[in-house]
C-alpha cells in the first residue's frame, strides 16, 4: 500500500514523525510520503524511526496561489532537501503565514469571537508550520467550536469572511522549483470544492507545460464524478495518477492509507525524479 500525502506535528498533523512511521508500519504501508506544509523539518526524525518493510518518501506540501487568487497545494516529492532555492521558497511561504494568522484573528475578534495569537501559539507544537488548523485548535480550546472540522466548516473555510490569503508562489513557480531541485510535482486534491474556489479542467495544461508530473485523483475530498474527470485529464495529459490519505492524525477524519497509489503509477513517478531518493534500510 502506497500513501503519498501525510502530515506530522511539524505542520498541522498530531503525530510526531516517529509516531507516523510506526503507524504506517503497523498498517502495512509499503511506501510512505511525509509531506508537511512548507517544511522539511520532520525528515530526519522520520528517517531515524525507519524500519525494514517501509520505504520513506521525503517531501513537502507547498501552499500556492494562482494569479486569480485560487489556493492550490502542490506536493513536492523526492527533491534535494539541501537545495538552497527550494528551502528559501519554503521559508518565505512559512513566514507569510504569520501576518495572515494575525489578520484572521483580527477579523474573528471584530465579530466578537475571542481568540488571540497567544491562544494559537499555545496549541501549536514548537517549531510547527503555522496554519489554519492551529487557529481551529485554539477556537476549540476557547470553547467557540467543538472540533477542527466544525471550525473549518463554520469559520475558516476559503469562502469565509475570516479567510485571508498569504504570500505564496504560483503553482507554476512551485513546480519549477521542485523540478529544479530534482523532485517531482503532484497537485494535491485539485477539485476539493468544499475548500473554496478550485481549478477548472483547462488549467491543467499550463501546469503540465510547467513540469507537473501527476494529479492526486483519489482523495477523500473528491467525489466519484470529480475523480473520474481528474483521471481523464491525467490520461489526456499523460500525467501520473496518485491517491493518498492526506492523513493528519486526530486533526482530521482521514485514515492512514484510506486512498493509495497504484504500484505502476508510483514506479513511473519515482523514475521522473533526477535521482533515486527513496529512503530504505
Amino acid at each position: 500500500m502506497i500513501d503519498l500525502h501525510t502530515h506530522t506535528n511539524c505542520s498541522d498533523g498530531t503525530d510526531t514523525p516517529i509516531q507516523l512511521v510506526n503507524k504506517a508500519l503497523a498498517e502495512g504501508i509499503s511506501v510512505l510520503a511525509i509531506t508537511d506544509h512548507d517544511t522539511t523539518s520532520g525528515w530526519q526524525n522520520a528517517q531515524d524511526a525507519l524500519r525494514s518493510n517501509l520505504s520513506l518518501v521525503l517531501g513537502a506540501e507547498i501552499s500556492c496561489l494562482t494569479n486569480d487568487g485560487i489556493s492550490v497545494h502542490m506536493l513536492g516529492l523526492l527533491f534535494d532537501g539541501k537545495n538552497l532555492a527550494m528551502q528559501n521558497m519554503l521559508e518565505n511561504t512559512r513566514d507569510g503565514r504569520i501576518p495572515r494568522a494575525h489578520k484572521m484573528i483580527e477579523l474573528l475578534n471584530a465579530s466578537g469571537i475571542k481568540i488571540s495569537m497567544e491562544d494559537v501559539e499555545s496549541v501549536k507544537p514548537t517549531g510547527a508550520t503555522l496554519g489554519r488548523p492551529h487557529i481551529a485548535d485554539a477556537l476549540v480550546k476557547n470553547g467557540v467550536v467543538s472540533s477542527r472540522d466544525e471550525a473549518f466548516s463554520d469559520l475558516l473555510h476559503n469562502n469565509s469572511p475570516y479567510y485571508v490569503a498569504h504570500m505564496a508562489p504560483t503553482p507554476e513557480e512551485a513546480i519549477s522549483m521542485i523540478r529544479a531541485a530534482g523532485g517531482v510535482a503532484v497537485i494535491a486534491h485539485p477539485f476539493a470544492s468544499h475548500r473554496g474556489q478550485v481549478l477548472s479542467a483547462q488549467d491543467f495544461l499550463p501546469l503540465k507545460n510547467a513540469g507537473l508530473n501527476g494529479i492526486e485523483v483519489n482523495h477523500r475530498d473528491h467525489n466519484n464524478e470529480e475523480r473520474n474527470l481528474l483521471a481523464s485529464i491525467a490520461r489526456e495529459l499523460d500525467l501520473v495518477i496518485t491517491g493518498a490519505s492526506d492523513y493528519h492524525g486526530t486533526g482530521k477524519l482521514n485514515s492512514l492509507g484510506e486512498n493509495h497509489t497504484n504500484q505502476a503509477e508510483w514506479e513511473r513517478l519515482e523514475s521522473e525524479a533526477n535521482q533515486r531518493r527513496v529512503i530504505q534500510l
